[in-house]
Order: structure tokens, then sequence, then C-alpha cells
């Protein structure tokens, strides 16, 4: 295992490319002749620098933290989580809350979200909960923004792939087209927030009847 500092040096590494990218991005936007590709390519670029730094220091917390090794023990201090959080329902699905939209997916795979929606799930186990498992379900994706036309994050835009990435082998067999259905959604609201929902198959004749009557998560 790498020492601490050797770990905290190839994160200083990937937050100086990361504020390179930023100021290339900066450097564009300064330019009238820079077209709307190039700007969309440096930002995607600039956040997935950014998210891998980020996705690092999250490697670290868990190689570092107090108690860590050792006979199995767990760290000491419970790590601060503001992304979100998971839960069962009273009808017995997984729920979800993510407390930023969807990422757009259009250069670069959202492995954050792959990570987040993995952790969140660690984080509600560890707490005693118990995960659902379902042969066949439907993943339901419901985006709350107060963001009008967001035409670039259309859905077919949206990096949804990494949230199934997330539950396949563990919540379902396989997200082909006979174990997964999906839905995505959006909903105007005051503040930007994504609802993910995961239910039996079964279920989805009464999610839908509950949404058509004015269910709001």
């Amino acid at each position: 295992m790498s020492t601490l500092k050797e770990s905290m040096n190839a994160i200083q590494s990937l937050v100086v490319d990361a504020y390179i990218s930023a100021g290339e991005l900066i450097a564009a936007e300064t330019q009238a002749d820079t077209d709307a590709v190039r700007k969309q390519k440096l930002l995607e670029q600039t956040a997935d620098q950014y998210e891998r730094a980020a996705l690092e220091v999250r490697r670290i917390c868990e190689s570092h933290a107090t108690g860590v090794g050792g006979y199995g023990r767990k760290p000491e201090l419970p790590p601060v989580r503001t992304e979100g959080f998971a839960e069962r329902t009273g009808q017995g699905w997984l729920h979800i809350q993510i407390n930023t939209l969807l990422p757009h997916c259009r250069f670069y795979a959202p492995t954050w979200l792959t990570s987040t929606v993995t952790r969140l799930l660690d984080h509600y186990e560890r707490g005693a909960g118990d995960l659902p498992y379902f042969d066949r379900a439907m993943l339901v994706i419901d985006e709350h923004s107060k963001v009008d036309g967001r035409h670039i994050f259309d859905q077919d835009n949206k990096g949804w792939k990494a949230v199934s990435n997330a539950l396949k082998g563990r919540l379902i067999p396989d997200d082909d087209q006979y174990t997964l259905s999906l839905v995505l959604r959006s909903t105007k609201s005051e503040g930007d927030v994504c609802h993910i929902f995961l239910m039996d198959m079964a279920d989805a004749a009464l999610y839908f009847s509950l949404y058509s009557g004015g269910y709001t998560c």
C-alpha cells in the first residue's frame, strides 16, 4: 500500500492537471472564435479530471482512515456524507437520493456517479439496512430541476448507465433487456436533485398508478 504522502502527491498531480484544464477553458471563453464543441470538450475534460481527483481522495480516506487494518476493524471516525442517501420505501422499493443532477456523458463516462451510488449502498448496508435483490426489476430515475431548457442534458445525453452499472450483480442479475426496464423522468422543482427507485417489475403498475395520482418523492 502506498504511503499517505505518495497518495497525496498523486492527488496533487491530478489537481494540477485539472487546474491547467480550467485555465484552458477560461482562455477559450475569452476567445470569440472558440466554437461550442471545443468549449464542451474542455468542460467535460475539466470535470473528468476533478472527478478522478475526488475518487482518489475517497480511496485514500478508506486506506488511511483511523482504525483501518487489522482484525477487520471499521474506521473509528464515520465519513461525512453529503452526496445523498439510500433507504427502503414502505413498498419495499430501494430509493436513492443524489443531491445533484445526472452528469452529461457525451465525452466521458461519469465514473464518480457509479462510485457515489456504490458508496451510498455500502453506507446503508453497514447501518444494518437490508438491500433488496430482484430477478426482474424496473429502474426509475427522476430528476427534479429548476433549470429551464436543459437541452444539452436531454435524456439520451445523461449518464444514467452509471447508475445501472452500480446495481448490476448486487441488486439485479444483469441490466439486459429482459431483467431490467428503465424509466427516465424529469420534474420541474425548486431544487436540483435526482431520485432513483429500483423495484420489482411486478410493482410497475403500482408505481405508475401512484405517479399518475400525484405521487412525489
